[in-house]
């Protein structure tokens, strides 16, 4: 997932053979119920749900048969809703929806695409491949729904002639009503540049919209007065991964999912590596100053998330929890992540708890009930 300039990519016919990864991902898809196992009594950084995977591939749907992974969620009308991304049988990556009433369980799953990226050029993209296993399409949505404003905000990743970030929008009750009426999206990066994980924080701060484009290590944000992108208006980002020393998250990737509002600052997540393990992929936490998040006030000791389960080191990019959704309901602070690139977990916590660990400087409290699956 490393960020490189363009370079020139062949083209590649879809009656080709896929590779021997995939052709093995699609002969044995991912179940949930192979994969489960008991939940341990072992106190843990956060408590991942014994339903996980909650979304895995579903082979009857072509589009979505390889891959399902990364969701963007965002709760209204007090059920999560799940923009996830979804890579099926002719390698483009396409969002689906899902929705849920409890946080765990799946109550509702479209069986056709919510949104599709039309790139302007059918070839393959290496830096897109590389970046979850997709010949091209879109990656990685993030929703967010600024103050009571009726849109939703969508940013991801286009994979269009690189790796770029997009920007559309559509309204909430359209949304609600599953009537995909999205605008047509808009760059936010600039051509020739690999960018990904760029976030709209949920308010305005001192007025203006806020961006999260980058925190490797410093947090660098964007304030603009609108969203209104087009080919001579971009955001600068000064992505440039420094290695920091005598520290778990020696190599910072970049922001999971977009902030998420407390009283004692803004709760972003973060995905990071450890200097001496390049293979796994693991989640820590900080809290920004509310009027000034470029200012950092606590910083997780430890990862909060790292993969530990089966389903998060089976699948297309073993070792790999990447968070792209928080919510927070009755108390509750739900953590939503791609598994291994092939799959959707959750995990949860006390959000109390959780912040009140993170600013002691230790590591956040986990719930001690087991979920138990519906039958």
């Amino acid at each position: 997932m490393a960020r490189k300039k363009l370079q020139n990519s062949k083209k590649v016919s879809r009656k080709k053979s896929v590779p021997a990864k995939r052709k093995a991902l699609r002969r044995a898809p991912l179940s949930a119920k192979k994969q489960k196992k008991p939940v341990s009594k072992k106190r843990k950084i956060l408590d991942k749900s014994s339903v996980n995977p909650i979304l895995a591939p579903n082979p009857e749907h072509e589009w979505e048969a390889w891959q399902v992974f990364n969701p963007g969620v965002i709760l209204l009308a007090d059920s999560t809703h799940f923009m996830y991304r979804a890579i099926g049988t002719d390698g483009i990556s396409r969002f689906g929806y899902a929705a849920s009433q409890d946080g765990f369980h799946i109550a509702e799953r479209l069986p056709y695409p919510a949104y599709e990226h039309k790139t302007k050029h059918k070839t393959f993209n290496v830096f897109s491949y590389s970046s979850g296993g997709s010949f091209s399409g879109a990656e990685d949505p993030r929703l967010t729904r600024v103050g009571a404003e009726k849109v939703l905000y969508m940013t991801y990743t286009a994979c269009d002639e690189g790796l770029r970030m997009a920007l559309t929008s559509i309204a909430v009750d359209d949304f609600l009503a599953h009537r995909w009426k999205w605008k047509p999206p808009v760059f936010l990066s600039p051509p020739d540049e690999v960018h990904k994980n760029w976030v709209i924080f949920p308010e305005k701060i001192r007025g203006r919209y806020a961006i999260l484009h980058n925190l490797t290590p410093d947090v660098e944000i964007a304030y603009v007065d609108d969203l209104l992108f087009d080919d001579n208006r971009y955001i600068r980002s000064n992505y440039m991964p420094t290695t920091r020393k005598n520290c778990w998250d020696g190599r910072i990737r970049g922001v999971g999912a977009p902030p998420l509002k407390t009283k004692y600052g803004w709760l972003v997540l973060y995905h990071a590596m450890e200097n001496d393990d390049f293979s796994k992929y693991k989640v820590g936490a900080m809290i920004l100053d509310e009027d000034d998040p470029t200012r950092v006030l606590h910083r997780s000791p430890v990862p909060v998330l790292e993969p530990s389960e089966p389903y998060e080191h089976t699948g297309y990019k073993g070792g790999v929890v990447y968070v792209t959704g928080v919510v927070e309901k009755n108390g509750t602070l739900f953590i939503y992540y791609g598994a291994a690139d092939s799959t959707v977990g959750v995990a949860c916590a006390p959000l109390e708890t959780f912040l009140s660990a993170l600013m002691r400087g230790e590591k956040p409290a986990v719930l001690t009930t087991t979920i138990t699956k519906k039958k």
